[in-house]
């Protein structure tokens, strides 16, 4: 049984900074759905994909089917007592299942040549929750990537992943890009750059009945506090707003971009 003295473990646990994620190309996944969802992929598509994975006692007895089909794949299990697994968790009640696994993020050029039809591009977005939650709502409304562009929060980070609630393993995400050079990559690709924007001149409903969804298309939503840089917003081909129906001031970045992904979806599937 290790503790968090033991060598493992504390290597594991450097791993909650982002500078020793981005030395090691490693970061770490918690709890069942996280693991569940990194083992699926390492015994599928990603072979390697999964490092390591630790778990608690409690934990492991209500999870062993996790543990076992790690161990059946050759991923080391690591059995450890409460405190060690909770030092590698940065939530308050710490579910009791980590798994250390590689970097996930992939080249723009990668991610737009398998051809999606709808992509997530978050501008400057620097609040982990909100981008876990877009990759989850991304992921459901079936875009085919979603791009952190500029000085955007790390994917990797904990409450990123643990928002995504797995997503992250299904899609492809893309880092280290500029807002210009996501654009530039769009439009190559014959996709219709989208903004979203509270002040845009055309609502989403009126956007869907004009057929400016129909298209595929990227979306670009911008950061929390400042929005879309007004360089970038003259790139885009629509700029679009959600219409407000009741008195809520606006919806929240999260929120916004999953109306408007679901919208593009539901476009899509109507096309012939």
């Amino acid at each position: 049984m290790l503790t968090d003295r033991s060598g493992r473990v504390r290597e594991a646990r450097k791993l909650r900074r982002r500078a020793a994620r981005d030395k090691a190309g490693l970061f770490l996944a918690e709890g069942p759905q996280a693991v569940r969802e990194a083992l699926l992929e390492a015994t599928g598509a990603r072979p390697g994909l999964v490092v390591e994975v630790f778990a608690s006692a409690s934990a492991g007895s209500r999870h062993q089917d996790l543990l076992d089909g790690a161990r059946d794949a050759g991923i080391p299990v690591h059995l450890a007592d409460d405190a060690a697994v909770a030092s590698l968790s940065e939530t308050v009640t710490p579910q009791g299942l980590v798994a250390v696994c590689r970097s996930l993020t992939v080249t723009l050029a990668d991610a737009l040549g398998k051809r999606p039809a709808l992509v997530a591009v978050l501008v400057e977005v620097r609040d982990p929750g909100n981008a876990g939650t877009v990759i989850r709502s991304a992921d459901a409304a079936g875009a085919g990537a979603v791009v952190l562009a500029g000085d955007a929060v790390d994917p990797h980070s904990g409450k990123c992943v643990r928002a995504s609630a797995g997503s992250l393993f299904h899609l492809p995400v893309v880092t280290d890009v500029t807002a210009g050079e996501a654009v530039a990559a769009l439009k190559a690709q014959g996709l219709t750059v989208l903004v979203a924007d509270g002040a845009g001149p055309t609502d989403l409903d009126s956007a869907a009945d004009l057929g400016l969804l129909d298209a595929p298309a990227g979306w670009l939503f911008g950061n929390e506090a400042r929005g879309i840089p007004e360089a970038v917003r003259r790139t885009a081909d629509h700029v679009i707003r959600i219409p407000i129906h009741g008195r809520a001031e606006s919806l929240n970045l999260a929120t916004a971009a999953a109306v408007c992904l679901y919208a593009s979806a539901r476009a899509h599937r109507r096309r012939p």
